[in-house]
Order: structure tokens, then sequence, then C-alpha cells
């Protein structure tokens, strides 16, 4: 419920925590990236540029304009910010997060990232607030008390963010500006009929001095932070995650922050024809960029970069192929990043392996669930339990190493996770067959088959396989000729490869 721009919430606690300050005082930083984001033109595969000249040359950087980074994968060249939070060590980049069964609508999509659900299922409680809801299942009864008085988490903005939906309300506040929070006006106290109304009137005052009660406290902490970078824009992410750090800075102890950046469903101008390096899409790179720099220095000449990460999320990537508008449309996976003093920096996962050819449709296939990055943040940034994290999200869910020790100064290292000389299959392109090709560990493998517009069509493998070399012939010929991928994950590893079927 959102009122007088302070919404109010409601979540769990757990029977290990008896509040915030007994756990720990780790933040987490979101921003979402709204519209479905090109990650082919924000982390550029140099490695497959040729490819990218053939598919999307009318958008695409020229070469020699990518901020390159090995001879692998470069950024875009608006994101000078970004390449200094990865020479600094504060930057890791997870390589085409996604999810099975990719829906491209928008409103769809994007459910399904706040909500950590399977394609398929319609959850009506944010990642977040399923963690939330495990340790403060009385709220919002009793909140803020003594010993929580501090909001839950926070929204930059006029709206509440679905990821921090609980299962009774929804435990983010929405702040756009922490130095003009007035008290809202209650209603008369009295008693309350046993009905339907009784009950929303009840929990309307309840929400009325909850608001209340956390403007106070959002607002002293305004009061004691300051801001110690000058890099900061005016832009609206730079604003936000400004307002961020400065109540962070202030003592506010909300472990959760959600901020936004519009703009990027490019269908069309994405580049100005002609020159590819500027655009709109180049303009919000830099903005995003700028940000997550500034905001980095402003956490560590606050002496505060060991207790916070950011995380960006977007709905979807978008397609390979570039359209006669200057634009791209809505496709699959995309490279998420998480920034900050206590995370594995480098490169989590290879570039993408692209078709020499995608069909109009194809998009950029999963390599990292999404879900995975979720739960292992949670593991090692709030010290859940993995048979915690699988009950909030899903069953098969596999750790990322995204979180570090706080070592300032480890060299950026890329991950290619499984080694690509390992792993190929013969024929390819093939008619009625293809067999797999990899070199076992041992261990428990997921091997599907995905299609080149992100639908699991086929589980190859679901099991423990002994040691060695190993082939796993597949049948093809029931298939449309096009282009698919087959993702093999286990344990120690993911890699998501293209094949062709003629």
């Amino acid at each position: 419920m959102l009122l007088n721009g302070l919404p109010v919430s409601a979540v769990g606690k757990n029977m290990f925590f008896n509040s915030f300050a007994e756990d720990n005082d780790n933040v987490l930083v979101l921003i979402q990236l709204n519209g479905g984001n090109d990650g082919l033109n924000t982390i550029i595969p140099i490695d497959k540029y040729n490819i990218l000249g053939n598919v999307r040359s009318n958008i695409l950087i020229p070469e020699n304009n990518i901020i390159k980074v090995t001879d692998e994968v470069g950024f875009n060249p608006a994101m000078t910010g970004l390449k200094n939070l990865y020479d600094n060590a504060n930057l890791a980049v997870v390589q085409d997060a996604g999810y099975p069964n990719q829906n491209r609508s928008h409103f769809r999509s994007i459910d399904i990232w706040k909500t950590g659900s399977p394609a398929e299922e319609f959850w009506t409680t944010g990642w977040m607030g399923r963690y939330f809801d495990n340790r403060f299942p009385e709220f919002p009864e009793g909140y803020p008390n003594e010993a929580d008085p501090h909001p839950f988490a926070i929204t930059l903005g006029n709206a509440v963010s679905e990821t921090c939906q609980g299962t009774l309300s929804n435990f983010s506040l929405a702040l756009t500006d922490p130095f003009s929070l007035s008290p809202l006006s209650d209603t008369t106290a009295g008693a309350l009929p046993d009905t339907p109304y009784g009950k929303e009137l009840d929990f309307l005052r309840t929400a009325i001095a909850q608001s209340n009660a956390y403007s106070g406290v959002v607002g002293e902490a305004a009061e004691k932070g300051a801001n110690a970078s000058t890099l900061y824009g005016e832009s609206g992410l730079e604003q936000q995650l400004k307002t961020i750090a400065l109540l962070i800075a202030g003592g506010l102890k909300t472990k959760v922050y959600v901020a936004n950046i519009g703009g990027f469903d490019t269908h069309a101008n994405q580049v100005v024809g002609g020159n590819t390096i500027t655009g709109e899409h180049t303009e919000l790179l830099g903005s995003l960029s700028d940000a997550m720099n500034a905001f980095q220095d402003d956490l560590s000449k606050l002496g505060l970069n060991e207790k916070v990460i950011t995380m960006t999320f977007s709905e979807f990537g978008r397609r390979i192929r570039s359209n006669d508008s200057l634009g791209t449309d809505h496709g699959t996976a995309a490279p998420l990043l998480v920034s900050g003093s206590c995370i594995n920096p480098g490169f989590l996962g290879s570039t993408p392996d692209l078709p020499d050819d995608p069909s109009v449709g194809d998009g950029v296939a999963m390599q990292h669930d999404f879900r995975d990055i979720y739960g292992s943040i949670l593991i090692d940034w709030f010290g859940v339990e993995e048979t915690e994290v699988k009950s909030l999200l899903f069953e098969d869910f596999k750790h990322i190493a995204v979180i570090n020790s706080c070592d300032s100064g480890t060299t950026p290292t890329i991950d290619i996770t499984l080694d690509e000389t390992e792993i190929y299959n013969y024929p390819n392109p093939c008619e009625e067959w293809t067999t797999i090709h990899f070199d076992s560990k041992g261990e428990h493998y997921r091997i599907s088959l995905f299609d080149g517009l992100g639908k699991e069509i086929q589980v190859i493998s679901n099991q423990k396989i002994a040691p060695g070399p190993t082939k796993l012939k597949i049948e093809t010929r029931g298939l449309a000729p096009g282009n698919y991928f087959y993702r093999i994950s286990s344990i120690n590893g993911i890699r998501t490869k293209a094949l062709v079927k003629v």
C-alpha cells in the first residue's frame, strides 16, 4: 500500500535471528533496468564480432571504440565508470543471466524476475519478500518496535517493488525525498466492527502509524548522513544511489534498497544512424555506469564499501539480430552486473555462444539461471542456509561464486566455468541425430536442449554421470530446422553451446 509516498508491508521472523542487528549489517542494492537491456551492446563479445557484424551492423559499436578488457570481451564505450570498477576489482559480470522458457512479455517476465517463480507458475510473493517472511512472520503487527525500528526495505520512487512483496503485504517503503516526509493524518480511534470493513480500516490505521514511525527514522538518518563522493551527476539513478548512500551513512539499518532506471525497451533508434556510438542506449549505459561508479566511490570514502553490494537486473535481453529501425526486439538472456568490494571480480561464465546465422527470433541463450544468482547472494551475503534457499527459489539451485571475501585489489579474472575445448557436439550441423561429447568429473549433470526462443524442449540427462569421456546421443529428426542450444550444468560449472538442425 502507498500512503503519501510511503507504503507499508508485512513479513516474517527467522527462528535463528531475533532482529536484523543479530544477523549482519550487510545491505543489498538492486537496480532495475526497465525495458529489457541489450546485453550484446553492453558487454560486447569481441570474440563473436564477425557474427555480430553480419547480423546487427546497423547498431554495432565499431571494434576500435569498444573498451577492451580481454581478447574475448569489452565494455560499451559509454561505460568508462564500469571499466573503473573492473580495474579496481569492484565488478563482477555474470554472463547470460535468464531463466528456462523465457517469456518475452515485459509484464510477465519482470514478474518472474521479481518473484523468482518458474516461467509456468504465478507466485504472489517476491523473492526478498519470502526471505523476510521467514524472519518476521508477525509483520505488520507490532512493527516498528524497539528491536526493529528501521524499515526492512526501501524502493526509490513512487511505488513499492514487487521484489519485496510478502505474504500479507509489501515490506518496502516507497521513498522519493527523505527530507520532505510529512506525517499522515491518523483516523479517529475507536472500536472496529468484526466485518471486512473493520479489518480494512484496522489495516489502514496500522499502515498510517507505521508510515509515520518509519518516516521519522528515515528522516533522522537523512539528517545524520552525508555523502563523500563528488562524482554524482544529476541523472535520476545517480540521485537515487546518492540518497541510498546518505541513508546508510546516517545509520539506517534497512537491508534492501531498490533503484530504477528506465528506457531500455529500444525497439527503434537505439543508436543514431551513421554513428553507432551515440544514441538512446549509449546514454542509458553511460548513466548506469556513472551512477554505479559514483556510488561505489561514495561507499569507499564513507568506509561503507564492505557492507554493500549492488546488483542490476532486467526482464530480458534483446535478440541477436537487430531490426530495420536501428533497434532490437525482445530476446532472452543478458549479462547481470554485481559491484562491491566483497564480490568475486571479473567475468563469471563465458561469452555467449552465438550461432553463425541466427534467425530473426533468436535470442542469447541462458547460461546462468538468475535464481542461482539470487540464492548465492542470500547464502553468501545474508547467511541463509542452502536448504532455505531451495525452498525460497527452486530445488535445483546451484551455487555461483558471486560473493567473495572483502579483499580489495583482487585481480579480475575470466572464469569460463567448464572448459570449452572439452565440450562439443558432432555432427554440427546435424540432421537426424548429434552426439554431445564432454569429460565428466563424476558429478550430477543436468543437460537440457533449448530452442532459439529460450524454451527448454528436452531434458537430455539429469543424473550423476560416471567420470571420464562421455557421449550423449540426441535424436534431432523431429526438430524443425533452426538454431538450438544445449546447456550443461553441474556443481562445478555451467556451459551453453549452440547447435544447428538442418
